[in-house]
């Protein structure tokens, strides 16, 4: 019998995908409340109702535990620059899209959970060393997306550093007490002229 189902996934896979859902978000909820260095691996487990080694089959860190929610955006950047000739441009509007759809990935969102989560984020130490992980891994697929070499891999540890630098700038005005409204303007103002500087210093990277 086929266990292939809607969307392609297979339903195995897609018991998998809901265990890593549920822990991450059962996770992020004791932590929210207790702190992360409170809350131990076996209380996750606990309250996720797992065993703790089946807690580390899922997730090898504890940090981890929190950066699930970036799993569907660490290869993003190299997706974005396969839709069109252009990667530099591709990665502009995909960023501009994202401020007008407030997605918490560019720091404009004032949604309180959202503030919630990122201050645990960046307010960890643990977690601001594991999100670096993160971030090279997406450069690293970026820099092969556009054709790997030494000029791929310095091209894409500047475009990583534009979209992290431009989202911390956002959240930081944000957590301060700005609203979305307040700060959206200016953030759009300064995601075009950090992509026209990447334009110019990478012009292989941005001509049609």
């Amino acid at each position: 019998m086929s266990e292939t189902g809607t969307g392609g996934l297979g339903l195995r896979e897609r018991k998998r995908q809901r265990m890593y859902q549920t822990v991450s978000d059962t996770a992020i909820r004791l932590f929210l409340e207790k702190g992360f260095d409170a809350v131990s691996v076996a209380d996750v487990a606990a309250a996720a109702e797992i065993s703790k080694p089946t807690l580390f089959r899922y997730f090898p860190a504890k940090e981890d535990l929190v950066l699930y929610r970036f799993a569907d955006h660490e290869d993003e950047a190299a997706r974005i620059v396969r839709e069109g000739p252009s990667p530099v441009r591709a990665l502009h509007r995909h960023f501009l899209d994202g401020l007008e759809r407030c997605d918490p990935i560019t720091g404009l969102n004032d949604h309180p959970e959202v503030l919630a989560f990122q201050s645990l984020l960046y307010g960890t130490p643990a977690l601001v060393a594991r999100m670096y992980g993160y971030l090279e891994r997406s450069e690293a697929a970026l820099a092969e997306a556009l054709g790997g070499g030494l000029e791929a891999r310095l091209a894409a540890g500047q475009i990583v550093a534009v979209q992290r630098i431009l989202a911390q700038e956002n959240w930081r005005r944000i957590a301060a007490g700005e609203r979305v409204a307040e700060v959206r303007g200016d953030a759009v103002a300064a995601a075009e002229r950090a992509f026209g500087l990447l334009e110019a210093g990478l012009p292989g990277l941005a001509a049609h």
